[in-house]
């Protein structure tokens, strides 16, 4: 039984290697449609590490928004999130997790991996749906933070001028991430925590948490 639970655990880490989007193809050179990008240098260092991958094989598409399951996705890959501690009796799906996810998608060995590594992710998710800003910085901050064993700290709480749009259960993640710099607010010191988060703000706020993690020592 044991044999047939650690080929199971092989097989499944094998199946599920992911990367940001569906397409996969090989990033040769650097993505090409960053010229008014803020965050181009960030995006770009990312490719090089291989933690992000282009609509096709040039360009980023920055302005486009992501879906929960890209997400997901990006954050699994980005994080190194993986079922190498895990051992499952039968082989797992994506269904077992989110009733409304499909299990011959290309997201579905992501979203395993995810419900596996303690992300918050309700039952009900939808993986198609877009993710909004406050959605997407609480599942970061989330990972983040047990990724990197971080403490807890003490928080003076940042004035969002736009907070009478967030979602109670976010507003923890959403200091947490303001005090660490994963994030910062516009000039008009608004968050705008319903807009559908795009790919460039993702790839931004996944560089800056990847960043304070290599400059904050882990505890354990």
């Amino acid at each position: 039984m044991n044999i047939r639970k650690n080929m199971i655990s092989l097989s499944l880490l094998a199946l599920f290697t992911v990367s940001f989007s569906q397409p996969t193809f090989a990033a040769t050179t650097p993505f090409t449609d960053l010229g008014q990008s803020g965050a181009k240098d960030k995006i770009l260092s990312l490719q090089q590490q291989g933690v992000i991958k282009g609509v096709d094989d040039s360009k980023f598409a920055p302005n486009e928004t992501i879906t929960a399951a890209q997400g997901i996705q990006l954050m699994v890959n980005a994080f190194d999130l993986s079922l190498a501690a895990v051992t499952f009796i039968k082989a797992p799906q994506a269904t077992d997790y989110f009733s409304k996810a499909d299990n011959n998608a290309w997201y579905a060995g992501s979203l395993i991996i995810a419900a596996v590594n303690g992300l918050e992710l309700p039952n009900h998710l939808d993986p198609n749906a877009e993710w909004t800003r406050e959605q997407f910085i609480h599942q970061l901050m989330k990972v983040m933070e047990t990724k990197g064993n971080l403490p807890m700290i003490k928080l003076v709480p940042v004035e969002i001028r736009d907070d009478q749009e967030l979602t109670v259960d976010y507003q923890g993640s959403i200091q947490r991430a303001l005090a660490r710099d994963i994030i910062e607010l516009d000039k008009e010191n608004k968050l705008h925590p319903q807009k559908p988060v795009t790919r460039e703000e993702a790839a931004e706020m996944i560089y800056n948490a990847l960043a304070y993690l290599k400059s904050h020592k882990p505890l354990n």
